[in-house]
């Protein structure tokens, strides 16, 4: 590292010059990125398989249904010759209004599926143009009306699936990828200014600006590169860009913290950049190496959008740590001094009297510090066992409005809220249509089946499509035998028939999901304490970090439980009420982030107590330079890195929301009880055996022999020994 420090310094006017232009590279192109990343998701199974189909012949018929639900006049049913009117105009006047719509209903194909009870009401089924499109909102508000208008003596309401959705999240805005980057920025600005307390505080921001943009240009290349069956998805512009901002000011943080110690100690600013780049930019290095893994690891999981997600991620902290080691150093050495100001006293010293006085208490009550962190993280831990992964029910979303009425109507009227769910069953031969309406209103999991028929519904291969109106919801955990059934009896009676839908390929996609999952987690974990035990010379030490980080993932579940399962603090922080469930991809993307990032503090605070030992050959006070000269450092990244994530959560998108939450208290929490509380008690508990090496696994990790290294070379210390820490480091 000191060599490139080096290095760097001696061609700043070239290194300023890259990445002037890498950046200018990013301005032109970040705002076309979003265009060139695509919606949905693919994964190998009989749901994608049959949508595949689906799509090819019959356009967005694979995604939830929009429903009107229509009312007749008191004393009148479907059968009143008015009505059948008014039924007939109501199809003619959205095949006007929306040429593009698929659309399912009583008055093109007559079957009792869409009937309500009594005879009085009845459905029709609208389904977008063009896969991957949705049914939301506007769609159903525009339907409604053209409804209301074609036929204005009788009730018309609607509804979906994604416009219950939508109104669930409407507390948090229609935010976009600058406005939750700008108020990260700000949020992380004040936490700067209060760290540097000099205009030293804008460095950190510029490198991420750097940074963010960087990676947009990596990213829009990769959409070039990724194969068409795995495309990136839209949410890899917010993870990277609210990501890369925390990570890049927490590298940067860590780099000019240590340039200023060093220029506390009387060292010229030549050396001190040369000085921080040695230790601060080994730090960094090695931190972006292990999170980059972390979240490349992400590939092994057979989905498109988790693939995706994990081969962006591999760019977010390395382009973090290049801008650190080579952009940084270069700004440092040429104005480094005259940024720093103006300069609060408070601020010159490395070593944090709170943070000393707070390693040296949780030394001497280590037990209890041991006790009560993990007992809050296993509490924690113990709520996320009683996590339910999947898509939220329709009851869970419906609040109030509009599309809430339209749901309630549609029950009244005999209708389940598995309507909202409908599966599509595309069969190769029309002729097998009838059989296969007949034999899916046998099932006692199905309210009825009826056949796609009308303006839009020819298909040039002579195959038809069927759709089936479920009992429960498919892909909520109350979905029951539904799906299997219409696959059973779909496929009894007509050979190659497929069922597809959202709702199933969401399952497909949490059964593959997380049936790799123990894969993903063996690679994170071995890789990361390989890498760990190398680094820090110690066999026990990642063992630690390793266990503690897979308790801190398992609590923050917890708190994702607590939030969004039941509901606590949803309706003051979203104006939402509970889920009741978690989004499947919610945990698994946030043990990939948070597995990786969390370890960031970890090797932050390590290496610190690594450099004590080495120096003193005292684990104590090994600890306590290392927590009083780096608890100011992660709390501060931690809560610039709440502060980008918490900003991400404003999104509507549900799956993007519980994510960027769950990491905001995540980093929090392992910052304060895992970094701060348990690995100091921790590590004093452990005393000389957290050095424990030995020689077969020294040889095997590549070490030189050392010698008075190990447990031979620590001392064991009372609690109670007096700290020589001195404030300046």
């Amino acid at each position: 590292m000191e060599r490139l420090g080096i290095w760097v310094t001696r061609h700043r006017l070239a290194v300023g010059l890259l990445w002037l232009a890498i950046t200018a590279l990013g301005v032109v192109l970040a705002p076309s990125l979003s265009g060139r990343l695509q919606p949905g998701s693919h994964v190998n199974g009989p749901a994608f398989t049959a949508n595949t189909e689906i799509t090819a012949h019959y356009g967005g018929a694979a995604a939830d249904p929009g429903v009107l639900i229509l009312n007749t006049p008191a004393g009148q049913t479907i059968d009143t010759p008015q009505v059948k009117q008014d039924l007939a105009r109501i199809d003619a006047t959205l095949a006007k209004a929306a040429p593009d719509l698929h659309v399912v209903s009583y008055a093109a194909n007559g079957d009792a599926a869409l009937v309500g009870t009594n005879r009085t009401s009845t459905i029709v089924l609208a389904f977008p143009p063009k896969p991957n499109d949705d049914i939301g909102p506007e769609q159903v508000d525009q339907l409604t009306a053209a409804a209301r208008q074609a036929a204005p003596d009788l009730t018309v309401n609607g509804t979906s699936y994604h416009a219950l959705e939508a109104g669930n999240t409407t507390g948090g805005g229609n935010s976009s990828v600058l406005t939750e980057l700008l108020i990260g920025a700000a949020g992380a600005l004040l936490v700067l200014a209060w760290v540097f307390g000099s205009f030293l505080a804008l460095l950190p921001l510029l490198t991420a600006f750097i940074s963010v943009l960087t990676m947009q240009v990596l990213i829009y290349g990769l959409t070039y590169v990724v194969p068409s069956s795995s495309p990136l998805n839209p949410s890899v512009q917010y993870i990277v860009a609210l990501l890369g901002l925390g990570l890049s000011i927490d590298y940067s943080l860590l780099v000019v913290t240590r340039w200023r110690e060093e220029r506390s100690a009387g060292r010229s600013n030549d050396e001190a950049v040369l000085a921080a780049m040695k230790r601060a930019g080994h730090s960094v290095w090695f931190s972006g190496v292990v999170a980059s893994l972390g979240l490349f690891a992400l590939i092994v999981i057979p989905n498109s959008v988790v693939r995706g997600i994990g081969i962006s991620g591999l760019f977010i902290p390395s382009t973090a740590t290049l801008v650190a080691l080579t952009l940084l150093p270069a700004i440092l050495s040429k104005v480094g001094p005259r940024v720093d100001w103006p300069r609060r006293a408070s601020r010159r010293t490395s070593a944090s009297r709170f943070w000393t006085a707070w390693s040296v208490g949780v030394i001497k009550h280590r037990v209890l510090a041991a006790v009560v962190g993990l007992g809050l993280l296993g509490a924690l831990a113990g709520t996320a066992t009683t996590i339910d992964i999947a898509q939220p029910t329709t009851h869970a979303m419906a609040s109030a409005g509009s599309y809430t009425d339209g749901l309630h109507v549609l029950e009244a009227d005999g209708f389940p809220s598995g309507t909202l769910t409908a599966v599509p069953v595309y069969v190769p031969h029309a002729a097998d249509a009838p059989a296969v309406v007949a034999s899916l209103n046998s099932l006692s999991s199905l309210r009825g089946a009826a056949v796609a028929a009308g303006p839009g519904w020819s298909a040039g291969d002579g195959s038809a499509l069927v759709v089936a109106i479920p009992q429960t919801e498919i892909g909520s955990s109350h979905s029951g035998t539904a799906l299997a059934d219409i696959r059973a009896a779909g496929g009894s009676v007509a050979p190659g028939a497929l069922a597809g839908g959202d709702g199933a390929q969401r399952i497909d996609a949490t059964n593959a999901t997380y049936g790799s999952f123990p894969l993903l987690f063996g690679i994170v974990a071995l890789v990361t304490f390989l890498l760990l035990a190398r680094g820090m010379r110690s066999l026990v030490l990642p063992a630690k970090a390793v266990l503690l980080n897979v308790l801190s993932v398992a609590a923050t579940y917890g708190i994702l439980v607590l939030v969004f399962q039941h509901g606590i603090g949803m309706r003051a922080l979203w104006g939402a009420g509970s889920y009741g469930t978690i989004d499947a991809f919610a945990p698994v993307l946030i043990f990939g982030f948070l597995f990786g990032v969390s370890m960031d503090y970890e090797v932050f605070i390590l290496a610190r107590v690594r450099e004590g030992f080495d120096r003193t050959g005292s684990t104590r006070e090994g600890i306590i330079e290392g927590v009083s000269r780096t608890g100011r450092l992660v709390s501060s990244a931690a809560v610039i890195l709440f502060f980008a994530l918490a900003s991400l959560s404003t999104a509507n998108d549900v799956t993007v929301r519980e994510i960027a939450a769950g990491l905001a208290s995540g980093v929090v929490l392992d910052a304060i009880v895992v970094r701060m509380l348990l690995l100091p008690a921790l590590v004093s508990l452990l005393g000389e055996w957290n050095w424990w090496l030995p020689d077969r696994a020294r040889r095997i990790l590549r070490l030189k022999s050392a010698v008075g290294s190990g447990i031979r070379a620590a001392r064991r210390e009372p609690a109670h020994t007096a700290l020589t820490v001195r404030d300046a480091g």
